[in-house]
């Protein structure tokens, strides 16, 4: 048997009394239950915090409730659970979903026996308001290639995220060390890419292939997930640009001054990466208005690079064919 050390659960619930008792229950069901169950509640008008202290009550889990009056929104509130948990190992959990059985057992032993890995994620089965699975998984659904698995199995989950984020919060458990050095949290970051992010500067992760919880997906998700469209393939290219890539410098920004804070538990090699995502974005960024006038500009840079750091040619149509939007340059 292994011994496995503190295990933190942070639950973020606003208003989440249709499901919560379905993921509580599952967490109380888990072949290793957590030691410790820390409930951030955004300002509920329900009955959700009532809930989960009269499931807890009596269980080997000490439960942890902290109100948010008002409420923070969904990163900060997050962010606060996080803060607070105790464990050596910090397990996220939305107010919707059901976890396996085996959740927490898989995850933590991939933990222990690999000291180098900063979190771990897993794959999760789609599934509808009332639990009935979709015939999809999240991976299948974000997209995530045999290739990017390979890449992360192998160590260069880094590489992988600095084109896009592919780690769900709701499937993460990490070290406590990671939430520590992950805050404070950005806005212009959701949590779970920031901590991934982060996870990968500051050394490895790994995932799970197989599902390890039901995601649920109904009307009021605040992130879900399934594949674009057609139709939002569409838009995303007729979008104006100016915004989005300012908002991808910013980013970059935020996550380069972070690798410094970070000092010496940054790979120089993970730095230099992150100095040169933000060169990209800048120079995206200060592409002539003119669409013809991009062309030279986005061939020059050449799909390599645009791999790397995207998704390729899908990124260079779109820095070719998005109208310009607002003029204001990077200052």
């Amino acid at each position: 048997m292994v011994d496995f050390p503190a295990i933190s659960v942070a639950l973020g619930s606003h208003n989440g009394g249709r499901f919560v008792e379905a993921q509580v229950r599952s967490i109380l069901d888990q072949s290793v239950v957590p030691d410790e169950l820390v409930l951030s509640d955004d300002d509920s008008s329900d009955d959700t915090v009532e809930l989960v202290e009269r499931l807890v009550r009596g269980s080997a889990m000490e439960l942890r409730v902290l109100r948010n009056r008002p409420a923070l929104g969904v990163t900060a509130n997050f962010a606060q659970a996080m803060q607070a948990a105790r464990g050596e190992l910090i397990i996220l959990a939305d107010q919707d979903d059901v976890w396996h059985p085996d959740r927490v057992q898989k995850a933590a032993a991939l933990l222990v026996s690999r000291p180098e890995l900063q979190f771990v994620h897993s794959d999760a089965r789609l599934v509808d308001e009332e639990g009935e699975p979709l015939g999809a998984d999240l991976f299948d659904a974000l997209g995530v290639r045999p290739l990017e698995r390979d890449e992360i199995h192998r160590g260069s989950g880094l590489d992988v995220l600095l084109r896009r984020n592919v780690v769900t919060g709701a499937t993460m458990m990490m070290r406590r060390a990671l939430a520590l050095n992950a805050a404070p949290f950005p806005a212009e970051w959701v949590h779970d890419e920031w901590l991934a992010i982060v996870g990968g500067l500051t050394g490895e992760f790994d995932l799970v292939d197989e599902p390890l919880i039901d995601y649920r997906q109904h009307g009021a998700n605040q992130i879900g997930a399934h594949p674009l469209t057609l139709h939002e393939r569409i838009h995303k290219i007729r979008e104006p640009r100016q915004e989005r890539n300012e908002h991808l410098v910013a980013r970059a920004e935020l996550l380069l001054s972070k690798a410094r804070d970070l000092g010496v538990q940054v790979n120089p090699a993970a730095l230099r990466s992150v100095e040169a995502l933000l060169a990209h974005d800048r120079e995206r960024l200060g592409y002539p208005e003119s669409r013809l006038a991009r062309v030279p500009r986005v061939l020059g840079v050449g799909l390599s690079r645009y791999r790397r750091y995207g998704r390729g040619a899908a990124d260079m149509l779109r820095d070719i064919a998005q109208p310009a939007g607002d003029a204001r340059k990077l200052r």
